[in-house]
């Protein structure tokens, strides 16, 4: 685990510079402090992180491709920034969100930044072998990927209060929400290096399944880990009465009674931690969290399966570690 997160960091440090050389010019300061804020607020980097490592994966060079990296992340970083306000987070990262600190007008201001940002950096992006038809095609993933966030979180939202929603609608909004940009992650990083179709459509795909692996064990981490190593209460998604996996499985197995009272619970968001307990209770009675782990676990799998297609090197060992760490990590 320790070895991943050095990974991360050693390869996103070349992303923070790009960041801050590009967001440092904004003016007013004020606009660029905002818009800086989280990027400097920690995170995983796992997107940018996955970006160069793949470009040097499928033999292209991480000069190349750091503006792109840096892009996707300026893009993870736009839509928390808009997620926040819309759902009234006041934290993010152990810090006030930027809404609390700046106002919700720069905020919006700081998020819509980030997003033009993100596309300048891609066009501008320099380096040996590098060419327009790599740019462009790159400039679509990432264009795409702004589109299914967006209609991740339509749906999400529309989820709200739907206890019907079944498991197939779930898996589709938690791709397009969560997954999409980290299958684009993937996916720019081949374009970037110079992959050929074959591989650049695979490495979609192994972002797909741990995009999808990576929302499934937060969802999973909410009621088996501990409030220490969440930086929350635990079954705080119960509390709120958030749809997961393991609540959509749930209904969809449990007899009236069970279903009746999971829903009151869920319907109450102001709900106690005996009755968050209770739903636990429920789930572990119809077995959706062993359920919920291993669907991570078979996305997982199926995704190092795919990294056959690339040959041997340090950064094909790199994305099969990443692939692990996001379904053994505790946060």
């Amino acid at each position: 685990m320790v070895d991943v997160v050095s990974i991360l960091k050693e390869n996103s440090q070349v992303v923070i510079d790009s960041i801050d050389e590009n967001l440092s010019i904004i003016v007013p300061e004020e606009l660029s402090d905002a818009s800086k804020y989280l990027t400097k607020a920690g995170g995983k980097m796992l997107r940018p992180s996955l970006t160069l490592i793949t470009s040097e994966a499928v033999g292209g060079n991480k000069s190349s491709t750091v503006q792109t990296a840096a892009a996707i992340e300026l893009i993870h970083t736009f839509s928390l920034i808009h997620d926040d306000i819309m759902d009234k987070d006041d934290m993010r990262r152990g810090k006030p969100s930027v809404h609390k600190v700046w106002g919700e007008p720069l905020a919006i201001l700081a998020g819509d930044t980030l997003f033009s940002k993100a596309f300048e950096m891609i066009i501008t992006s320099k380096g040996e072998n590098l060419n327009f038809e790599q740019i462009n095609k790159t400039l679509a993933t990432v264009a795409d990927s702004c589109v299914k966030i967006c209609e991740g979180q339509a749906s999400d939202m529309s989820f709200e209060g739907d206890f019907t929603v079944k498991e197939d609608a779930y898996l589709d909004m938690i791709f397009k929400k969560t997954g999409a940009l980290i299958a684009t992650a993937t996916k720019s990083g081949a374009i970037m290096g110079g992959a050929d179709e074959e591989v650049i459509n695979a490495m979609y795909d192994y972002g797909k399944l741990i995009g999808l692996a990576f929302q499934i064990q937060d969802d999973y981490l909410d009621v088996v880990s501990d409030e220490e190593s969440l930086g929350k209460p635990i079954g705080s998604d119960i509390a709120e009465g958030k749809m997961t996996l393991m609540v959509v499985k749930a209904l969809d197995k449990a007899d009236d009674d069970d279903s009746e009272r999971l829903i009151e619970i869920l319907k109450n968001t102001n709900s106690t931690q005996d009755k968050v307990d209770e739903a636990i209770n429920i789930f572990k009675k119809y077995g959706t969290i062993q359920y919920a782990h291993d669907v991570a676990q078979l996305n997982v799998n199926k995704a190092k399966e795919i990294l056959k297609i690339l040959p041997d090197s340090e950064a094909k060992t790199s994305l099969s570690l990443i692939a692990d760490f996001v379904l053994n990590r505790k946060s």
